[in-house]
């Protein structure tokens, strides 16, 4: 999915909960300082990539109007982040077909976002990749085939992938229902099983992708 030296790179497991006290409202607020605390995390930890947060109930989130509509915020994850530096490749896992792709200009949002429709014998299930470079979606047609190992996006910088410091959001789909370019990847916790039963846990085909190095 990205470019990764299991004999040579490593990954940071980032944690977003509440447990994380470096992560202040002052930190949070300013998404270049944000980027910054990425950036550092990494370099200390002499890792190519930070990832994690699938079923995680993430603070962060507070940072945005775009999640707090309603009575009750939303604040569970549910996709995988891989944090890296922006124009990092994104790279097609197996076969699929454009699905649909969106910009979702919003603050907080997933900015740039390509969904791929992926066919796996009787089984029809979509990946959403968000907080893509706007160039990812130039030259797109739903229906278009993405073979194999091509790369088909970058990650975005914050003003085009909704404000945050350079990341992909990865989540799988099973029932996609009436989204184009979009499907929440955040929910409220009360809703947490049923979206967690659309949106299974990506581990297997990332491990499959690069494997977890403890840091």
């Amino acid at each position: 999915m990205v470019d990764f030296d299991s004999a040579a790179d490593r990954l940071y497991p980032f944690d977003f909960t509440i447990n994380n006290k470096d992560l202040n409202p002052a930190v949070l607020a300013d998404t270049a300082q944000f980027s910054t605390w990425i950036d550092k995390n990494l370099q200390e930890k002499q890792a190519r990539y930070g990832i994690g947060g699938y079923n995680e109930h993430r603070t962060i989130y507070a940072r945005s109007a775009h999640f707090d509509a309603g009575e009750e915020p939303r604040r569970l994850h549910l996709g995988v982040d891989i944090w890296g530096k922006a124009g990092t490749p994104v790279y097609n896992f197996l076969p699929a077909t454009v699905h649909s792709f969106k910009f979702n200009d919003h603050f907080g949002d997933y900015g740039a976002t390509i969904i791929l429709k992926y066919q796996l014998d009787d089984l029809v299930v979509y990946g959403l990749y968000g907080h893509l470079s706007l160039d990812s979606l130039h030259h797109l047609k739903e229906g278009q085939l993405i073979a194999a190992g091509q790369q088909f996006a970058t990650f975005g910088i914050p003003e085009e992938n909704g404000h945050w410091p350079p990341h992909l959001h990865f989540q799988l789909i099973f029932d996609i229902k009436s989204y184009k370019g979009d499907y929440p990847g955040v929910c409220r916790y009360t809703q947490r099983a049923g979206f967690l039963a659309n949106s299974p846990d990506p581990a297997p085909i990332l491990k499959h992708t690069f494997p977890l190095v403890s840091v």
